[in-house]
């Protein structure tokens, strides 16, 4: 019985040695991958936690330095963390605080400023509601600019579904000053059926509408 079962283990041994042999190499090339990837992953997490980390205490200086009305010092922190922070969603953060910290400055070149940073935020933050919400903000500056070609693609640009109807409504602004009430029209109507039907914006958006000699078309189901 003995015998029997040493043979067996043999055999078992034996198949397992020509198993090895022809996929060993493969089995731990297949295992390397697999804890190479796990480290590679968790590698990224901590650099992705870390970045972040040091992103928000950068993003802390520039709050610091406008709540001290310091744009030299908010600009120079803004600046930092689009070298080194660009992909966390602090920096568009800073960029906001700081085209707003620019504006509120009233100085010559505060228009400037806070369009450089509306811009990169509306070209680089990874967030699609960060972009439009600097996209509508810089769109305003230039339509006070009358740079009304850039405020129409600025405009254009933004995609977020719950922006696109405040989009719309400073599209139909932009073609109402200039004196283009067809265009007008549309994209008001555009913003209007884009909102909630109680929201207050929406009244605005009616007012506008009626300038023009627009009634928007009552809600489905109203009597």
């Amino acid at each position: 019985m003995a015998t029997n079962l040493n043979l067996e283990e043999q055999d078992q041994l034996d198949a397992l040695k020509h198993f090895w042999s022809r996929f060993g190499g493969a089995i731990s090339t297949v295992l390397l991958l697999v804890v190479l990837g796990l480290a590679g992953w968790n590698g990224y997490r901590y650099w992705q936690a870390r970045q972040a980390s040091q992103a928000s205490a950068m993003f802390d200086e520039v709050e610091r330095a406008a709540g001290a009305s310091d744009l030299v010092l908010a600009q120079r922190a803004f600046d930092d963390m689009k070298q080194r922070y660009a992909s966390t969603s602090y920096a568009p953060q800073a960029g906001l605080l700081v085209a707003k910290l620019a504006i509120d400055s009233g100085k010559d070149d505060a228009s400037a400023t806070a369009s450089a940073a509306l811009q990169w935020v509306a070209d680089n933050a990874s967030d699609e509601g960060y972009r439009a919400v600097a996209a509508l903000r810089l769109s305003a500056l230039m339509l006070e600019a009358k740079q009304y070609e850039q405020a129409q693609k600025t405009l254009e640009s933004v995609r977020a579904e719950a922006f696109v109807g405040l989009a719309q409504d400073r599209l139909g602004d932009l073609y109402a000053v200039q004196n283009k009430p067809a265009e007008a029209k549309a994209a008001y109507l555009k913003a209007f059926a884009s909102m909630d039907a109680e929201s207050e914006y929406r009244r605005l958006i009616k007012i506008k509408l009626n300038a023009l000699g627009v009634e928007p078309p009552a809600p489905a189901g109203a009597g």
